[in-house]
C-alpha cells in the first residue's frame, strides 16, 4: 500500500535497497592483462533519458540499479537534507518493476524509449497501485483509485517505472486567493532547489523541483493555466504543454476540462518529447481527445530554428528588467541558427481575463463533483469539501482559506448562460483573434516570451509573488506551450535563479515548436543543476 513519505521507516529499507543495488554497478570489473581492474561506474547524477537508456542497452546500468539511485536521493534530501519536500508518496512496486523490465531487456523485449525509465506522477492523477490520489489533500488521504489514469497505463505500456506521487500546490493552487505555491497539507511546502527559501511556481511544484533535483529522470505535471511552464521556467527544466486533447485527461483530479492537460516534464527537450510520445494516444472516451500520429522524436532537429519566422510577443514582457535582458539576448541565438525574428503585440492580451475565471468557477464545481462521483470518498458536492476542510483546519487551513472552492460552490445552473458566454469569448479572444491572428497577420511559424519571472521568495502572509508570465494565452486558447531554459539571473552574492524561454502557437503545433525548442537548447545548452550540499 502507500506510504506517506514521512514515515521513515519504509524510507530506510528502500534505502538499504537502493545501497545494495549502487555496490553493485561499483563492482563490476574487467579482465585487463590478466588483472582484474574496477569498470567505471556510471555517472548517474542528472543523466538524461537518452543517456540511461544508452547506459542499459550497453549493459552499464540496470533499471533496479536507477531506481535504488533515485530512491537514495530522495531519502537523502526530500525531508532530510535539502528538504525539498518535492515527493509525497513512493511506490512499493518501484523496484519489483524494475526488475521485470530488466529481465524483459535481457530477453530482447524493449517496449519503447522509456523503458526501465522511472516517472514521478503529480499527486493528482489515479493509479491503481496502492498510491492514493490525494491533489496534496488530507481530504483525499484514503483516495485510492481501481483503475490507471488512461496517461499512466500508456507510460506503462512503453516500460516506464511509476515512482511515486509528487508533492503539488494544494488542489492545483485552486482553493485560496492567496495561497503559497508548492505547499500542500499532504507533503508541506515544497521548495525551489536552487534557493530554498523560494518558491517552486505551481501547482506542478514537486513535479518540477525533483527533475531539478535529480529525484526522477522524468515527472508528470498538469496545467489549467500556468502549472506546467511557471515550475518548468522557476527550476530550470524543461516541459510541454501539449494542445488540449493530445493526452487523456481521464484519471486526472480536474480543475476545468476546457484548460486542463498534463504535460511531461523533463531535463531535456529530448527527454520531453519521448514521454509526450508516449503519452499521446487517442482516449476515445475523452471527448476533447483527437487522434495524432506524429512522430514527435522526428522533429528533434538541430537545425529546427533555420527558415522559421518568430514573433517577439513585446506586451508579454516588461514586468522585470533583469529577464528582459536575458531575454533579448537570446534573440541573437535565434538568429545565428537562421531563424527570423519580428517584434509583435498581441491585440487581446489582458481581455479575457474575467471570461477565464468565470470558466474555472462554474467547470471546477462541476468538474470535481463528477471525480467524486467515481471515488469511494464520503464526499459529493464542493460544500462537502469545504465542510470537510473547516472540519480539519489545523491540518487544511493553517495558512490560508478557500475562498476559490466557496466561489466555485456558489455556482449553479442558473448561471450556465454567462459560463457558456465567458467560455466563448475566453478561446476567441486568446486563440482565434489572439495567438492565431497575430501569426496571420504577421506570417510566423511560432510566439516566443520569457517565460514567467524569477522565482519569488516564499510568503505564507501574501502568498505568491506573480509579477507577469507568458501561460495565459495558450492556457486559455488550448493551444501548445514549450519552455526552456534560457539561463539565470543572479545579482551580487544571491544564488543564482533560473529563467525559462517559452515557445508556443497555433493548435496542434507541437512538430514545429519540438522543433525550435530543441535546436535552440542545442545551441545553448543554459541548464546548470543546483547544489543540494
Amino acid at each position: 500500500m502507500m506510504q506517506n513519505i514521512n514515515a521513515g521507516k519504509r524510507l530506510k529499507q528502500l534505502a538499504i535497497a537502493s545501497a545494495v543495488a549502487l555496490s553493485l554497478a561499483a563492482c563490476q570489473t574487467v579482465d585487463s592483462s590478466s588483472q582484474q581492474t574496477q569498470a567505471p561506474a556510471f555517472a548517474f547524477q542528472q543523466a538524461s533519458v537518452t543517456e540511461l537508456q544508452t547506459a542499459m542497452q550497453q549493459g552499464q546500468l540496470t533499471a533496479e540499479q536507477l531506481v535504488a539511485y533515485y530512491l537514495q536521493q530522495i531519502e537523502q534530501h526530500n525531508t532530510q537534507g535539502a528538504e525539498l519536500r518535492a515527493v509525497i508518496s513512493l511506490s512499493e512496486n518501484a523496484l519489483s518493476d524494475a526488475r521485470r523490465l530488466d529481465a524483459e531487456r535481457a530477453q530482447g523485449e524493449l517496449r519503447g524509449p522509456l523503458h526501465g525509465i522511472p516517472v514521478l506522477l503529480k499527486d493528482n492523477i489515479d493509479t491503481a497501485d496502492g498510491l492514493a490520489n490525494t491533489a496534496g489533500s488530507v481530504l483525499l488521504a484514503n483516495n485510492f483509485p481501481a483503475d490507471d489514469a488512461f496517461l499512466v497505463n500508456e507510460l506503462r505500456e512503453e516500460g516506464a517505472i511509476i515512482l511515486g506521487k509528487a508533492n503539488l500546490s494544494e488542489w492545483a493552487n485552486f482553493r485560496s486567493t492567496r495561497s503559497s505555491s508548492g505547499w500542500s497539507g499532504m507533503g508541506g511546502q515544497a521548495v525551489n532547489p536552487y534557493d530554498r527559501s523560494r518558491s517552486t511556481c505551481g501547482s506542478s511544484a514537486g513535479s518540477a523541483s525533483a527533475v531539478a533535483a535529480d529525484f526522477t529522470a522524468l515527472s508528470v505535471g498538469t496545467e489549467t493555466d500556468g502549472s506546467l511552464v511557471c515550475p518548468a521556467a522557476i527550476n530550470g527544466i524543461v516541459t510541454i504543454k501539449p494542445t488540449l486533447g493530445l493526452i487523456s485527461r481521464d484519471g486526472i483530479i480536474p480543475i476545468a476540462h476546457s484548460q486542463d492537460t498534463a504535460g511531461p516534464m523533463a531535463r531535456t527537450v529530448t527527454g520531453a518529447t519521448l514521454m509526450l510520445q508516449a503519452m499521446a494516444e487517442h482516449d476515445a472516451n475523452d471527448n476533447a481527445g483527437y487522434r495524432d500520429d506524429t512522430d514527435f522524436a522526428q522533429h528533434l532537429k538541430t537545425d529546427g530554428l533555420k527558415g522559421k519566422r518568430i514573433g517577439v510577443v513585446r506586451n508579454l514582457m516588461g514586468y522585470n528588467e533583469l529577464l528582459d535582458e536575458q531575454f533579448d539576448q537570446q534573440l541573437e541565438v535565434l538568429r545565428a541558427q537562421g531563424a527570423e525574428v519580428v517584434d509583435v503585440t498581441m491585440p487581446t492580451y489582458g481581455e479575457y481575463g474575467g471570461d477565464e475565471f468565470t470558466v474555472l468557477l462554474y467547470e471546477f464545481k462541476y468538474d470535481m463533483e463528477k471525480y467524486l462521483a467515481t471515488t469511494e470518498l464520503p464526499y459529493q458536492t464542493m460544500d462537502d469539501l469545504i465542510d470537510a476542510n473547516n472540519a480539519a483546519a489545523d491540518q487544511e487551513l493553517i495558512y490560508f482559506g478557500q475562498e476559490l472552492f466557496q466561489m466555485a460552490a456558489a455556482k449553479s445552473e442558473d448561471d450556465k448562460d454567462d459560463y457558456l458566454k465567458a467560455l466563448e469569448n475566453s478561446k476567441r479572444l486568446a486563440g482565434e483573434e489572439g495567438i492565431d491572428a497575430m501569426l496571420k497577420e504577421h506570417e510566423l511559424d511560432l510566439l516566443i516570451a520569457p517565460t514567467t519571472s524569477p522565482s519569488w521568495k516564499i510568503d505564507r502572509v501574501n502568498g505568491d509573488n506573480y509579477s507577469g508570465s507568458a501561460s495565459s494565452p495558450a492556457a486559455v486558447a488550448g493551444y501548445p506551450h514549450i519552455t526552456v531554459p534560457m539561463g539565470y539571473i543572479q545579482i551580487g552574492e544571491e544564488p543564482a535563479l533560473p529563467v525559462g524561454l517559452s515557445f508556443f502557437s497555433t493548435a496542434k503545433a507541437e512538430p514545429v515548436l519540438i522543433e525550435a525548442a530543441f535546436a535552440y537548447e542545442q545551441a545553448t545548452k543554459h541548464r546548470k543543476a543546483p547544489q543540494l550540499d
